[in-house]
């Protein structure tokens, strides 16, 4: 629920007595009243008027033209005449359309009181009411004070603030100070020589001078009787302010719509009111309810009026929530890959699970092959294995060492495997053959590369290291111009950077990469098409459902569809809309879209024209026509509502 804040309107107001005007009231001879803001009725006829091409041209699906002039109806037998003003109508709706933009409605309507309705010792507060399906806001509420009624409460603040002079927050005032001065004057003269000296005199040395505390001596000359009364009026701050001021007057949030007066007193109130869109938003009702006071007393409660109804024209009723497919080329085959650090001693290939990480990093691979095995998608066919050695030593050894290390690797984790598919016999009971499961890893086979020594990663850890020097670098880069892989390391090992290098660069070389090449399970073709929904896009299509346009916007541009279009009509990009829609069969929807596009660029011709296709094509499009205000001051300019009764 909204905080409620006040509009406060100071009226001077003179008429008949208050309590002749009260059974008026009463009699329900005079009330406040609710109506469609005639400021925004009187827009809505001067845009119908508005001069823009006294007659156009349209075409019928028969190819014939024909001529539509502004028109009003005229003479006993109601035919219309053309004309190029028409005369302002007095508007008696109860209702009106309001188009939503950006998210957001806004309604606008007058809240009108009779001067009879209005006295000077009088306050009114009017509340209005808004309805939205099945929740209720009472928004901000309009006060209409008298000049007595002010006056009244001018006075109460000044009786209130003349009871709190009153009360007196210097203590000092109760005492007597002249009687005390007095008495120290006369009777302890070295005591009331500290009068004039601010040195700090302890409760001890006060007692030694005077036979008296402080606390005694000041009770003895203070006023007990005008302090308890000044207690009293501390205690009364609460109660007097009820007694004083029995209505408050608003001195903050007032809001700051024009007020306006008609000739006659009345006094006519403009709201203005935006509403946030919510989904499903099809109507808001206003009513105006309020009570008369006089002072803190109610005089009279009124009626609360008959509801003033806003239809809501949104975009989002031409959403096309159809689901949407996108072609997807499914491969049988796939790969995955993950790098392990496994630490080998320097010129070694056996795998030593107490050195560095290697327990912890042989179990994490252990784990992701099992994962693998009991994909639900996938059957695990081979894991490739890549070992590479730091450049230490002859290149051709580094070959073969690596190769040792990449066979070490695979036959490690084929144990590894042959355990677990032992585990997995001794927990089910059977057993399982060369053609079992494959997913079991019965047939699943591991094999070895040897990569060689690994350059490419030491230069991307020469390129990311903060320790090395500039020249170090420079260094390192010329030594990688030599060909001879030997020869490359021999030149390093001359910089005063290789121990550096050997010591915190050499060890990270040695890495194992593992290759899984897997098969889609049941999948026999290499390839197939398939169609699957486009998720992204319908959630798209809910945001825009939801209203939630800038979302609906970044995910629908791309698809340049109808859905789109309408996303980019909610945030007024017009003609990137017309873009999109012009590209597009011509359908019923389209043609409507397009009719309102044109209206909103100040085309009537077109606009009337596609408005007209659009309704012999789909007849319900013409009920549609009255919500939409860019149709709606079409139908009325050009008298089209008559034009499809002709039809």
């Amino acid at each position: 629920m909204k905080k409620l804040i006040p509009i406060a309107v100071l009226l001077v107001i003179a008429g008949c007595g208050a309590s002749r005007k009260l059974e008026t009231l009463r009699r329900g001879d005079v009330k406040a009243t609710l109506e469609l803001s005639s400021q925004e009725k009187a827009n809505e006829e001067r845009t119908i008027r508005e001069s823009k091409r006294d007659t156009i041209v349209v075409q019928d699906d028969g190819g014939n033209s024909y001529f539509i002039m502004k028109a009003v109806q005229s003479g006993e037998d109601g035919e219309m005449a053309a004309t190029e003003v028409l005369d302002a109508a007095v508007v008696t709706a109860r209702s009106r359309s309001v188009a939503e933009r950006h998210g957001m409605v806004e309604i606008c309507f007058e809240v009108r009181v009779p001067a009879a309705m209005q006295d000077r010792k009088w306050q009114l507060r009017f509340f209005p009411d808004m309805f939205i399906a099945e929740d209720s806001v009472r928004l901000e509420p309009i006060i209409v004070t008298g000049s007595e009624y002010r006056r009244a409460q001018l006075r109460g603040y000044e009786q209130y603030e003349r009871f709190l002079s009153r009360i007196i927050s210097d203590t000092t005032r109760f005492i007597d100070l002249h009687q005390l001065e007095v008495f120290l004057e006369r009777n302890l003269p070295e005591l009331y020589a500290f009068k004039n000296d601010s040195t700090f005199v302890s409760d001890e040395q006060f007692l030694s001078y005077y036979g008296v505390t402080e606390k005694e001596a000041v009770e003895h000359y203070t006023n007990f009787i005008a302090v308890r009364m000044n207690e009293w009026r501390r205690k009364q701050i609460g109660k007097m302010y009820g007694r004083y001021i029995k209505v408050p007057i608003v001195t903050e949030g007032i809001r700051l719509d024009t007020v306006l007066r008609t000739g006659d007193g009345d006094f006519i109130y403009n709201y203005t009111q935006v509403v946030p869109a919510r989904p499903r938003l099809r109507k808001i009702d206003i009513v105006l309810g309020g009570d008369i006071y006089e002072s803190d007393r109610l005089l009279y409660s009124m009626t609360p009026t008959p509801p003033l109804t806003f239809y809501v024209s949104s975009l989002t009723t031409f959403v096309d929530d159809s689901e949407r497919y996108i072609s997807r080329v499914v491969e049988r085959r796939a790969e995955a890959n993950t790098a392990c650090h496994i630490d080998f001693q320097r010129g070694r290939a056996e795998i030593d699970l107490s050195l560095g990480n290697n327990l912890r990093e042989t179990e994490r691979i252990r784990r992701n092959i099992i994962e693998l095995l009991d994909n639900q998608k996938y059957d695990l066919d081979s894991i490739v294995i890549s070992a590479w050695a730091s450049p230490e030593g002859s290149a051709r050894a580094n070959d073969v060492l690596s190769a040792q290390r990449a066979a070490a690797v695979a036959g490690y984790f084929d144990q590894v495997m042959r355990e677990y598919r032992d585990s997995l016999d001794e927990v089910l009971g059977v057993v399982i053959s060369e053609d079992a499961d494959v997913n079991r890893g019965a047939r699943l086979s591991f094999l070895s590369r040897s990569n060689g020594e690994n350059w490419g990663m030491l230069s991307m850890l020469v390129d990311r290291d903060t320790v090395l020097k500039e020249a170090d670098v420079r260094a390192y880069i010329n030594a990688l111009s030599i060909r001879d892989l030997d020869q490359r390391e021999a030149s390093l090992r001359k910089e005063g950077f290789y121990n550096y290098m050997l010591d915190q660069m050499y060890p990270r070389l040695r890495t194992v990469n593992f290759d899984f090449y897997l098969h889609r399970k049941g999948m026999v073709k290499d390839t197939i098409h398939t169609t699957e929904i486009d998720t992204l896009y319908m959630r798209g299509v809910q945001a825009l459902k939801d209203r939630n346009y800038e979302e609906a916007l970044d995910i629908l541009r791309p698809y340049r569809d109808y859905n789109s279009a309408l996303a980019l009509m909610a945030m007024d990009y017009n003609a990137t809309a017309m873009n999109v829609l012009e590209d597009m069969e011509r359908t019923p929807r389209i043609r409507y879209l397009m009719a309102i596009l044109y209206a909103r660029s100040g085309d009537d011709t077109n606009a009337v024209q596609y408005y007209l296709d659009a309704c012999r094509e789909d007849r319900t499009l013409r009920f549609r026509g009255n919500l939409d205000p860019e149709i709606y001051v079409l139908i009325k300019r050009y008298g089209l509502d008559r034009q499809e009764d002709d039809e």
